[in-house]
C-alpha cells in the first residue's frame, strides 16, 4: 500500500513536469512571433504556481455571504474599468496574489455558487455584448464556462450551445445543469453537431455567435505527460487553422445581417489567431472588423495586452502579478 501511494505521488509530480518537446517548439515559434516579450511570457507559462483563478459568481444561486467572504479574503472585482458593455448582473472576483479558491463538486439538483476560470476567458463574452432577447449561438461550447458567463450577462431569446465532441458535450451538459435552474435550462438547446455544418443547417438565425475555437492550448500542452501524444499534437497543429477557418465560415452563415461574431482561442499562435481572422476578412465580403480598443483601454490595469495587434483584436499575455491568458479575441460584424 505504501509503495502504491509513493507511486501515485511520483506520477502526480511527473504530470507537472514541463514537456521539453513542446517547450522547444514554443521557444522556436514564439521567440520569433513575440520577440523579447516571449522571455517573460515563458517565465509565467512554465511556472504554474503563479497562475491565478478568477471566481465567476452564479447569479442563480450565490449569496451575499459568499461576496463578503471573498472581500474579507482580499478578492476584488475583476472588471473595474469603464467598459462599453458590463452588465450589473455579471460578478467576477480576482485576487492579486496567486491562490485557488476551493472548487465545488457537481451535485444533481443543486446549483453551484461559482465557477473557477482564467479571468481572460471573460473577455470574449464581454466583447460579444449579449443583450436580453437576442438569439445566441455558442458554437464550441464545452466545457461550458463561457455559456454560463453569457447567461450571467443576459437572458437570450434563443440560446444554442453546441459541442461536437461527444465526451465534451456530456461535460457541457453537466456544467449547465450545475449552474442553470431547470426552468431556464429547459429553454436552452444543447447539441453535439459538427460546427462546420451549423451555418448550412441554421442559416441567418442568430444575432450573436461565439466561436471559442478548438486550439493548441499553450498552458496544458506545456505539461503534457505523454511525449508521444504531445509530438503528435505538434505535428497536427497546422491542421487546426483549417478547422478554425471552417468554423468561422459556418458561424458567419448562421449570423443574421447586422449580427456580431466573436472568435477566441487560448493560444499565442499567430497562425491560429490573426492569420485565421485575416483570411476570413480577405475571403468573406459580408463581414467587417469591429474595434475592441475601448476594452483594451478600460482593462489595461487588469490585463497585459500585446501592443502589436490590430484594433479588432486583443491578445492577453500572461504576466507576473497578472497571470491571465493566453487569450486571443477578435470581433466581426456581418453586413
Amino acid at each position: 500500500l505504501l509503495s502504491l501511494k509513493l507511486e501515485n505521488k511520483t506520477k502526480g509530480k511527473l504530470q507537472k513536469q514541463i514537456c521539453q518537446v513542446v517547450l522547444d517548439h514554443f521557444e522556436k515559434q514564439y521567440s520569433t512571433e513575440l520577440g523579447d516579450v516571449w522571455t517573460s511570457v515563458r517565465g509565467v507559462l512554465t511556472y504554474p504556481s503563479c497562475w491565478q483563478h478568477a471566481i465567476l459568481l452564479n447569479k442563480f444561486s450565490h449569496t451575499t455571504d459568499l461576496e463578503d467572504t471573498l472581500c474579507v479574503q482580499g478578492y476584488q472585482s475583476a472588471f473595474r474599468g469603464t467598459l462599453p458593455h458590463l452588465p450589473r448582473s455579471l460578478k467576477c472576483y480576482v485576487s492579486r496574489t496567486p491562490r485557488r479558491f476551493p472548487s465545488q463538486k457537481h451535485q444533481t439538483g443543486k446549483l453551484k455558487e461559482y465557477y473557477l476560470l482564467n479571468a481572460a476567458s471573460m473577455l470574449p463574452v464581454l466583447a460579444l455584448e449579449v443583450k436580453d432577447g437576442e438569439d445566441v449561438l455558442d458554437l464550441c461550447a464545452a466545457p461550458g464556462g463561457k455559456s454560463v458567463a453569457i447567461l450571467q450577462c443576459a437572458c437570450p431569446g434563443q440560446f444554442h450551445c453546441n459541442e461536437y465532441d461527444e465526451l465534451r458535450s456530456r461535460w457541457l451538459k453537466q456544467t449547465m445543469e450545475s449552474f442553470i435552474p431547470q426552468p431556464l435550462f429547459n429553454l436552452i438547446t444543447v447539441s453535439n453537431l459538427d460546427g462546420r455544418q451549423i451555418g448550412d443547417l441554421k442559416p441567418e438565425i442568430y444575432d450573436k455567435v461565439l466561436v471559442d475555437a478548438p486550439c493548441s492550448n499553450d498552458r496544458s500542452w506545456l505539461f503534457s505527460s505523454d511525449i508521444q501524444q504531445a509530438t503528435l499534437r505538434l505535428l497536427q497543429r497546422k491542421e487546426l487553422s483549417v478547422l478554425q477557418f471552417q468554423l468561422l465560415r459556418s458561424a458567419i452563415k448562421a449570423l443574421r445581417p447586422g449580427g456580431s461574431l466573436v472568435y477566441s482561442t487560448c493560444t499565442l499562435s499567430k497562425a491560429e489567431n490573426s492569420d485565421v481572422i485575416n483570411l476570413i476578412l480577405n475571403s468573406c465580403t459580408n463581414v467587417m472588423p469591429v474595434d475592441l480598443s475601448e476594452i483594451a483601454k478600460a482593462l489595461s490595469q487588469e490585463f497585459a495586452f500585446h501592443s502589436d495587434m490590430q484594433q479588432h483584436e486583443l491578445l492577453v499575455l500572461p504576466e507576473k502579478g497578472r497571470a491571465w491568458g493566453p487569450m486571443y479575441v477578435a470581433k466581426l460584424k456581418k453586413v
